[in-house]
Parts: structure tokens; C-alpha cells; sequence
């Protein structure tokens, strides 16, 4: 693996578009499923700032890509996949009414966090407009996966998912470093005060037991969302089937099972889902450089020097819903998840032959790079070798 050209990289452009609030397919990528045009995409492989002259590496690049076939739907893929969740969920509502009043339904609880976060996983799949070429289709999935299943506003997520994809690791731009009590630059640490400066100083340590609170922490986000005054599509539908889920779950709970049991259950069950989540999303970008505001990197070398990959073979890809080819989705986010560990080689090597540092390691170590970044921020001495400037 190639590493400690990350400084090198040489901008073509500066990328000054702000998250949009509806994205487009890439013209370069349109019908590339053989199908006729995708539709209007949540999140776009270009127009995040990559619309660049034909030329561009990556122009050629998406070429290679859509040779190789890489960007055709898998239709029979998600449907295995979404029978699995369905009927996961199914079995495991059978188990927890027949188990009845058991501390025993604590295993349930757990094996429910996991279910929950593949539906979520789903959800973002469906985002990206990566299931179907229909956008209603695409929709109808991630908000049943998404506010039915799993307790997650689909419409706020994708707005915040958006901000994400555009902006990845950029200092006041991507939200998922903007997370309190958290600070994941010098500058954010600099800005705590009292007990918030305390946090920081010992975030590595905390940052496990803190994810038990992020399944809890997204349905209030989500809540908060339907609530506000903030436009988000299909607000009835998102709303009801939000209240469908919460008023669901906990009549369940507390009505099948003691008072001891159902808050024991509730907190098992959301801090797993949290704690999954967390181990999940962290090691994609956590650790790795932050850019400026002001930095000019081109939409390929943004997107790859910001993101890392995790390697483990089927059983975590699986496990981590097919978000270890960190990489490859960054720069293709409507390529459906099946097709990404088959990007892996043509992306990798296409980097390599323009000296760009392409960045995979274990889940372990992934992890212990989050966690060191975390230290260092926290730390008293300045962090080193963490931003591109």
C-alpha cells in the first residue's frame, strides 16, 4: 500500500458549491445501468463537484467504472437482502410475544439492535438511489427501512447525509464532525470550556461508552426534525411512520413485559443499536486528514484522501452493510453495495498510477487510528499529521 504522498496531491479545481438540497446524477453516469436515465438522485458522483472537464482523472475514471459494469442495479441482491430484514424482524416479534414476561428477551433486544441497523443500512443504500431506478421506489424503501423500521427520519438523514458526501472531513462543512461533546479538530477543542473541555481532554476514552447514547441520540434528531420548521419531503408520511414505530415499540415492551424488564430491554436494545452504529460509521473517516474551508482539492483526491477502507472479506462486508469500501462509495455513491468490493482492485490501481494514497487497513486498526486522532485532539500538544493544508 502506498502511503506518504497525501501532501502531494495537485488541486484542479476549486470545489466552492454548497450541499444542494436535491442532486443530480452525473451526466458521465446517466444509463449507466443500460436502463435509461436514473432519475434525480439524492446524492450524485459529480455534481458534488466533480463536473470537470471531460479529461479529468475522474472523468476517466468513471469510464473504467461504468466499462466494468460496476454501476448496473442489483435488483435480486436487495430483494434477498430486504427478505432477510423483514423476516428477521418478523421472527424476532414471534420470539418476544412468545417469550413473554423473561429476562431472557434481553438476548432479544440484541439480536433486534442488529436488525435495526441493517434496515438502516438498507435505508442508506436507498438514499443513494442504489436499489432501484425509480426515485419513488428508492423513497418508498428508505423511509419504510429507515421512520417504520428503524426510528430514523429517512428525510433528515438524507439532508444530513448530503452535507456529508459533499464536504467529507471538511472543517464546517461536513456535520459528522461537528458532533458535541465531541471535537474532532484543534479548533473545536480550543472553543470548549469547563466540563466540555474536560470531555475532550478524555474523549478516546469515552468514545465507545458515549456511541451507547447514538442509537437514542438519532431518534430524538429525528423527532426534532419533524417537528422544526425545516422543509422536509413527505413530512405526513415520514411523521406517521415515525410515530408508528416509537408508539409500537414502546406499547410492546412495556405492555409484555415488567417495568424492570422493559427498561432494561430499551436500553440493551438502543445501546447496541448505538454501539453498532458507532463502531460502524467511525473507522470510514474518523482519523484521517480534515480539510480547510479553503482547501482546493479536486473532487477524486477529496473525496479518496478522506476516506478509508476496511479489509475482512464477505463476513464484514455484511456486518458493516458494505460501508468498509469506504473509498470506492465516496466516489460512486449510487453504485450499488454488492458491486463495490469488485471496484476495489480497478480504484486502488488506478490511484496508485497517479500517486494517490489509497488507504485500507484492518477494523482494529481503523478503530485505533479513530481513537489516536481523538487523543491527540484532546491532548494538550497540537495534534500533527492529521489536516491537508
Amino acid at each position: 500500500m502506498r502511503r506518504g504522498r497525501r501532501q502531494a496531491a495537485n488541486p484542479e479545481a476549486v470545489e466552492a458549491h454548497g450541499p444542494p438540497d436535491r442532486l443530480v446524477e452525473p451526466p458521465s453516469l446517466r444509463q449507466a445501468d443500460g436502463e435509461g436515465p436514473v432519475g434525480a438522485a439524492i446524492v450524485s458522483d459529480t455534481s458534488l463537484g466533480a463536473d470537470r472537464q471531460r479529461g479529468s482523472d475522474y472523468a476517466d475514471l468513471s469510464r473504467l467504472v461504468r466499462a466494468a459494469g460496476l454501476l448496473r442495479r442489483r435488483r435480486g441482491y436487495y430483494a434477498v437482502r430486504i427478505g432477510l430484514v423483514v423476516g428477521s424482524f418478523a421472527g424476532l416479534c414471534v420470539l418476544f410475544v412468545r417469550l413473554g414476561e423473561s429476562w431472557w428477551q434481553l438476548g432479544v433486544a440484541v439480536a433486534l439492535a442488529v436488525v435495526f441497523a441493517q434496515a438502516g443500512f438498507i435505508g442508506h443504500d436507498a438514499g443513494h438511489r442504489q436499489i432501484a431506478r425509480s426515485r419513488r421506489v428508492n423513497d418508498l424503501v428508505g423511509i419504510v427501512h429507515g421512520n417504520l423500521l428503524t426510528g430514523i427520519s429517512y428525510g433528515w438523514w438524507v439532508n444530513k447525509h448530503n452535507r456529508h458526501h459533499a464536504h467529507p472531513n471538511t472543517e464546517g462543512r461536513d456535520p459528522d464532525i461537528t458532533v458535541a461533546p465531541l471535537s474532532f479538530t484543534a479548533g473545536q477543542a480550543r472553543q470548549r470550556r469547563g466540563l466540555g473541555a474536560l470531555l475532550v481532554r478524555y474523549q478516546a476514552y469515552l468514545f465507545f461508552p458515549l456511541l451507547l447514547l447514538e442509537g437514542l441520540h438519532l431518534h430524538a434528531n429525528s423527532v426534532k426534525a419533524l417537528l422544526g420548521p425545516r422543509r422536509i419531503a413527505r413530512r405526513p408520511a415520514e411523521a406517521g411512520l415515525l410515530a408508528l414505530h416509537l408508539g409500537g415499540y414502546l406499547t410492546a415492551v412495556f405492555l409484555l413485559l415488567s417495568p424492570a424488564q422493559a427498561v432494561a430491554f430499551i436500553l440493551v436494545n438502543q445501546g447496541v443499536l448505538g454501539l453498532y452504529l458507532g463502531c460502524s460509521f467511525a473507522p470510514n473517516h474518523k482519523g484521517m486528514p480534515i480539510l480547510g474551508v479553503d482547501d482546493n482539492l479536486d473532487y477524486l483526491r477529496r473525496q479518496v484522501l478522506t476516506s478509508r477502507n476496511v479489509r475482512g472479506g464477505m463476513f464484514l462486508d455484511t456486518v458493516l452493510g458494505g460501508l468498509n469500501y469506504q473509498i470506492e462509495h465516496h466516489l460512486f455513491p449510487s453504485m450499488p453495495c454488492p458491486n463495490l468490493r469488485h471496484a476495489r482492485s480497478l480504484i486502488r490501481r488506478f490511484c496508485a498510477e497517479r500517486d494517490i494514497d489509497y488507504h485500507e487497513t484492518t477494523l482494529g486498526r481503523s478503530w485505533a487510528e479513530a481513537l489516536r486522532h481523538l487523543n491527540d485532539v484532546g491532548s494538550p500538544a497540537p495534534p500533527t499529521g492529521v489536516a491537508l493544508r
